[in-house]
């Protein structure tokens, strides 16, 4: 049964929550332990309504203010100070507002009796099911200072694997960027003052140049068009990418590119292992750690493999058998595994695993942005290049009929 009720606080502080308990005098005497006044206590029907006080998140909660987060909480559970004045001082010491008033939410909520891991739960748009289960296992297990430290490891590792592919993709990004600025610009403004002075000279123009000039004519002409006609085409795909079926279908693309797709398979397999360490060596069973796994994998083709995976342990097979079925997994991933379950360290072997594709992570991505510099350099010189030469060839026409 779930009952709402409104209470004072040994401080003044007047609060208005939810608590579960068997009935309405169960759910008095468990406030009333807490030293809270009570104003008013009513059932609440429907169980869902537990969640109806979760407000909305405006904002963003990056991954690093979330390992400072678990970092901190970590090392205050572990000197021995109470959950709700950890989580006091975690309100005061952090600047992300939105984090700030979502600490705040929990602090109450804890107050107010629910263990931590509930009072994460309810909010999903920052704390995902892995965090809020790593946490709930900490707390059956009694040992919450070291899950929540090996969740910071895990989180930092995470982070620290997302600023290496973002550092490699800023910068061909922000080149093709300057690439489409600097075209525009010499399609609308400077291709048109050449094309009066074409007119004055007379004759008929090369190909190449007409063509430019056409197509900045076209360019200028249509530019709103062009532009609305991107941004509905960027909107569709975006939209289609939110459906099953195309979030499937891009994520095997993904996975099937001829250069990205490695390293891609490279960071599905070090993120998989990671994560499944994490959970194991947190006392999560292997059934609902894969679980896990699937649904914060980021890929609808991982989270269907390991969907195979689960449903294959069900029946009696290791874990590593449907894996070695799979071509996005190597055999060496899946023999190391196969060794792990057979000698009882599965988790010291996916931990092992995930170091070393970190490492194969980094060097592949180091080699991907040598590799990228030289092409971006040879594309923008062909086609700023190419626009040149396409304005200067009746210049030279005309010079060679003076001579």
């Amino acid at each position: 049964m779930v009952f709402k009720y409104t209470v004072k606080t040994f401080s003044g502080e007047t609060l208005t929550n939810y608590i579960e308990s068997d009935n309405l005098e169960q759910a008095r005497k468990t406030l009333q332990e807490k030293n809270f006044v009570i104003i008013s206590i009513s059932e609440v029907k429907e169980k869902r309504k537990l969640k109806a006080i979760s407000l909305p998140i405006k904002g963003k909660v990056k991954l690093d203010d979330l390992v400072v987060f678990s970092r901190q909480l970590a090392t205050m559970v572990d000197a021995g100070l109470p959950i709700i004045q950890a989580l006091d001082a975690l309100y005061s010491q952090t600047e992300n507002k939105v984090l700030k008033d979502v600490i705040e939410k929990i602090k109450n909520d804890v107050n107010a009796g629910q263990p931590l891991s509930e009072a994460l739960s309810r909010h999903p748009a920052i704390f995902s099911r892995l965090f809020v289960d790593m946490v709930k296992a900490g707390e059956a297990s009694g040992a919450l200072d070291d899950i929540l430290d090996r969740l910071s490891s895990y989180l930092e590792s995470l982070t620290k694997l997302q600023k290496k592919i973002k550092s490699a993709l800023f910068y061909p990004l922000a080149v093709l960027g300057m690439a489409f600025i600097i075209t525009t610009f010499l399609l609308i403004k400077v291709v048109p003052s050449f094309q009066s002075i074409f007119e004055g000279l007379g004759g008929k123009l090369p190909a190449p140049t007409q063509f430019l000039i056409n197509l900045s004519n076209m360019f200028k002409r249509y530019f709103l068009v062009v532009i609305v006609a991107i941004g509905f085409l960027l909107s569709a795909i975006r939209f289609y990418l939110r459906t099953e079926r195309g979030k499937t279908q891009f994520d095997t693309l993904l996975l099937k590119l001829p250069v990205f797709g490695k390293l891609i398979k490279k960071i599905v397999v070090s993120r998989f292992t990671r994560t499944l360490s994490t959970l194991i060596k947190s006392g999560i069973s292997i059934l609902q750690a894969l679980e896990i796994v699937g649904k914060t994998s980021g890929n609808k083709v991982i989270e269907k493999t390991i969907d195979n995976v689960k449903q294959n342990i069900k029946e009696g097979q290791s874990i590593a058998e449907p894996l070695a079925q799979t071509k996005i997994f190597p055999p060496m991933v899946t023999k190391m595994i196969s060794i792990g379950e057979q000698t009882g360290s599965l988790e010291e072997m996916l931990t092992k695993i995930s170091d070393f594709y970190d490492a194969e992570v980094e060097a592949a991505v180091s080699g991907l942005t040598s590799l990228i510099e030289p092409i971006i350099m040879i594309f923008l010189g062909v086609i700023i290049g190419g626009i040149a030469i396409c304005l200067l060839l009746p210049i030279f026409k005309v010079t060679e009929m003076l001579h």
